[in-house]
């Protein structure tokens, strides 16, 4: 399977690089993460529950990122297995470009092999779990992005820039959507 996109945060490059590479809030944005841990500079163990239609597990994996070229782009390596519905690998690639003072373009794309009862599942359904579960990466990820500070003799800011995609919190979203539609 291959996914491609991009999101408009509403935060600097900078932010935006440091709260995707925050295990606190990658966790936190993750649909279904329960544990997420640093096991080497660059790797993560990863727990989470997905489902996608009947098939519902839990998955447990490793997360790496390479070619780090901060705060520009990485790709992120994953691999996860659920002895109940098969495994998951692939990668992302994930690069941040400053749009305007506040504003970061993330553009992604990832490639994904699933196997086991995941593999089974139809690929519209899997799909369909793929897309809601990194809608739901995106959102928590927004509602993580600091205030804008209040203007001065004027209201306060506007509304931060809608997420449309992330970096590591959105491969785990990826990586958990992935499993889900797998499952």
């Amino acid at each position: 399977m291959e996914m491609k996109g991009e999101r408009l945060l509403g935060a600097d490059r900078d932010t935006a690089w440091r709260l995707l590479n925050d295990v606190d809030v990658l966790k936190r944005s993750v649909p279904g993460c329960e544990t997420m841990t640093m096991s080497a500079e660059h790797a993560y163990d990863v727990v989470m529950s997905a489902a996608v239609g009947p098939v519902r597990a839990r998955f447990k994996g490793k997360v790496t990122r390479a070619d780090v070229e901060p705060p520009n782009r990485y790709r992120l390596n994953f691999e996860a297995q659920s002895p109940q519905a098969g495994f998951a690998r692939g990668q992302v690639s994930v690069e941040l470009q400053a749009v305007a003072p506040g504003e970061t373009r993330l553009c992604y794309a990832a490639t994904v092999q699933v196997g086991g009862r995941l593999a089974q599942i139809g690929s519209r359904l899997i799909d369909a779990a793929a897309a809601a579960t990194a809608e739901k990466f995106f959102e928590s990820l927004a509602a993580q992005i600091p205030a804008k500070p209040m203007a001065a003799n004027s209201e306060a800011a506007g509304p931060g820039v809608p997420v449309n995609s992330g970096s590591c919190r959105w491969l785990l979203a990826f990586v958990r959507h992935l499993l889900a539609r797998e499952t």
